[in-house]
């Protein structure tokens, strides 16, 4: 197995595990992953999802080694894969957040970004030199996050954002000391768990859909989003 997955008092922890390999991506892991997201998606239990990983980095990115041998369409088939498994992240209904504390290269910057924020702690970084490793990748997601200027930047010349350079960014959301990580997170984890789960799914789906819109069409999305949470017949602390 390429990661752990595990459900427990409505968390669900998807935890990189390929420590040896600085937990490069590679077509298991793809698959793994993809699977873990649709797993959580499914369980109506399940209210936030954690990404994390073992070992000293979050993820170096794609595994070359693997690599090497591929044919083109076999590199572009596993390519597919990480777009399939980015996807089910970002298409999780309720808050997932991921736990970077080490280096996020190429994939796992993608990995990060899928989430709906990023809590890192110094030791994080972010890098996608793809382009200067003669592919292509990172090219979508993330100019969406930083803006097209700072992700050109990290993309040609390989720039690595530190921790608190990613949160000045607003790519990171909070920057937590090793030592406090686990009280921060069950703190946050505790605020999401005992909130009305429906109404977070409606506000995750409504800011992630209306920033594709234009005003109007976003502000039609979240009345149709408010009309559907009054028809629960719960609001402001009702029963």
């Amino acid at each position: 197995m390429s990661l752990l997955f595990s459900i427990e008092e409505h968390v669900a922890v998807i935890t990189l595990d390929r420590p040896e390999a600085r937990n490069a991506l590679d077509n298991a892991m793809c698959e793994e992953l993809r699977r873990a997201a649709e797993a959580a998606a499914a369980d109506r239990a399940v209210r936030v999802v954690l990404v994390r990983a073992n070992g000293p980095a979050f993820c170096a990115g794609a595994d070359l080694k693997e690599r090497q041998g591929m044919s083109a369409a076999q590199v572009r088939a596993r390519r597919v894969k990480g777009f399939e498994a980015y996807a089910a992240l970002e298409a999780l209904p309720m808050p997932a957040i991921a736990v970077v504390a080490g280096p996020a290269v190429g994939a796992g910057v993608e990995i990060a970004a899928a989430c709906d924020f990023i809590i890192a702690t110094p030791a994080a970084s972010f890098g996608t030199p793809e382009a200067l490793r003669g592919t292509v990748g990172a090219t979508q997601r993330l100019p969406r996050v930083l803006g097209k200027r700072l992700a050109k930047d990290l993309m040609f010349t390989g720039r690595r954002l530190s921790a608190e350079e990613a949160l000045q960014a607003g790519f990171v959301s909070r920057v937590v000391d090793p030592d406090r990580l686990e009280e921060e997170l069950s703190r946050i984890v505790k605020t999401i768990v005992e909130a009305d789960p429906t109404t977070l799914r409606l506000a995750k789906r409504c800011i992630d859909a209306g920033v594709e819109r234009d005003p109007q069409k976003a502000l039609e999305l979240e009345l149709a989003a408010i009309d559907e949470q009054l028809a629960t017949g719960r609001w402001m602390g009702k029963p």
